[in-house]
């Protein structure tokens, strides 16, 4: 199939890995429901717009501290001001309420831009490049590669590395890359190379980003938290009350965690798990930031959280008497495919696949440590059929206790054919499936919806629930 004309190149992919996925998209069970051709259409959007950023950035409002409509306020204010500290002409800035989810604030990302690259050429690294790409500035760890006599104030040109084949501290890098930007220089590649101490800070400062979306760094920490929408979606769906024990098992960095909580109005208890220390104080950090009280933060291995002796503490901390908690919250290491933008996926197939056992034993001691009654929302964000469908279905067989419940909201698809689930099941799914609404002549900033007009908020605000990372989300409850 020739390749779309999209602004960057597919995902680049293992050759094993690539086929592997598209045999989850081009299973048995979805050829008996569509043609070859258009699973195959599906999988090659999919590979597509992995490499492109979603067209709104999501913007978390902390109502608890304030309603929606004086942190819309504030939040533009304190972009008009960004804009004029960085002598931009147009200071105008569009900030949209989403239509369905009442804390939730939706910025368009405007780009493809027409950017005119410079013959001073940076390097970064695909992460970094992706971080530019949703709106942040070039940390110097990022920066692989820089001009030879590069000085702090010099106008460059911002590439993503490709392949990952640019070494650290290159001049004249000749690899595989994509344009992302323009931007200042702000220290010398001395600075950025040679010092003896880690370098921090920013090391190029963007000026014209191949697609604009605000800077969030500093801007309103205690009352905008930037979280991509079907992550938020996850905290309302769990569906959290006042006065309730509730456990979020891999809550690392406490983007969840924290909305659970506000949710609740800080009124209960959250209790989050991660098993690395620094991820820890990060998730209590983001507590005290956002003034959550309710929430205890411990470093702890979660699939060891449920007591193997007759433990009836719970104040002690992990691990707890089993049927402790009233809500789980089990959003699942993953593979992470479903990341946007991502222009490049190293992994080999057994890293890939290295999941799912590991999400099974976490499901057991899910399934251990939640009360009769009560709720467990399984989430990841990725795209295969392992990780998703499949172990809903494992789920379902090995704990007869489980059953899958409605979803609200429900904004995102329902789940994928492939895992034997019936239906029904599928409609209670939610696969947040971007390759579903994309086109590459969005992609490129074109209108190819006429009948539409670009200017109508709802459109737009309707456009965020199909054009986000790849998602998914269950939700059982425990008889």
């Amino acid at each position: 199939m020739p390749e779309e004309m999209s602004i960057f190149p597919r995902i680049a992919l293992k050759p094993e890995v690539h086929d592997y996925l598209r045999n989850v998209f081009i299973n048995k069970e979805v050829l008996a429901a569509v043609s070859q051709g258009e699973a195959e259409q599906r999988f090659q959007r999919l590979l597509s717009c992995l490499s492109h950023p979603p067209a709104l950035t999501c913007v978390r409002a902390s109502t608890h501290l304030a309603s929606l409509e004086e942190i819309q306020h504030r939040l533009g204010e304190e972009l008009k001001q960004q804009k004029c500290d960085s002598q931009s002409e147009d200071i105008s800035v569009t900030i949209l309420p989403h239509p369905h989810i009442p804390d939730v604030l939706l910025l368009p990302v405007i780009g493809p831009r027409p950017v005119v690259q410079l013959t001073s050429e940076v390097i970064v690294g695909a992460q970094c490049g992706s971080a530019v790409l949703r709106g942040a500035h070039v940390f110097a760890p990022g920066i692989l590669a820089t001009p030879k006599f590069m000085k702090t104030g010099d106008a460059v040109s911002v590439f993503s590395d490709l392949e990952g084949k640019c070494t650290r501290g290159n001049k004249d890098f000749k690899g595989k890359k994509v344009f992302v930007g323009n931007g200042v220089a702000e220290m010398d590649r001395s600075n950025i190379f040679c010092s003896d101490e880690p370098v921090k800070g920013v090391g190029i400062r963007m000026v014209e980003p191949l697609y604009q979306s605000p800077s969030f760094d500093g801007v309103l920490p205690s009352l905008a938290f930037l979280q991509n929408l079907p992550s938020v979606v996850v905290g309302h769906v769990l569906g959290p009350r006042p006065g309730e024990r509730i456990l979020d098992m891999c809550a690392a960095p406490g983007g969840k965690t924290c909305h659970i909580a506000a949710l609740m109005g800080g009124q209960g208890e959250v209790v989050a798990l991660d098993k690395i220390r620094g991820k820890v104080e990060r998730i209590r950090q983001n507590a005290k930031a956002l003034h959550l009280d309710c929430i205890k933060a411990h470093c702890f291995n979660s699939i060891k959280a449920v007591c193997t002796d007759q433990c009836t503490t719970f104040d002690q901390g992990p691990p707890f008497p089993p049927q402790s908690f009233d809500r789980v919250l089990l959003d699942a290491p993953c593979s992470g495919l479903g990341q946007r933008p991502s222009m490049v996926c190293t992994w080999n197939l057994k890293e890939i696949c290295s999941y799912q056992p590991l999400q099974r034993k976490l499901f057991h001691t899910a399934v251990r440590l939640l009360k009769r009654g009560g709720v467990l929302v399984y989430s990841t964000c990725t795209v295969t059929l392992s990780e998703n469908e499949e172990q809903v279905a494992w789920a379902l067989n090995t704990f007869p206790c489980l059953t899958l419940q409605p979803q609200e909201p429900h904004i995102g698809a329902e789940g994928m054919l492939g895992a034997g689930l019936s239906p029904e099941q599928l409609r209670l799914l939610q696969r947040f499936s971007p390759e579903l609404g994309w086109s590459a002549a969005e992609a490129r900033g074109e209108d190819d919806s006429p009948t539409e007009q670009p200017e109508s908020p709802t459109p737009l605000a309707h456009r965020a629930n199909k054009d986000t990372i790849g998602f998914f989300i269950a939700k059982f409850l425990k008889s």
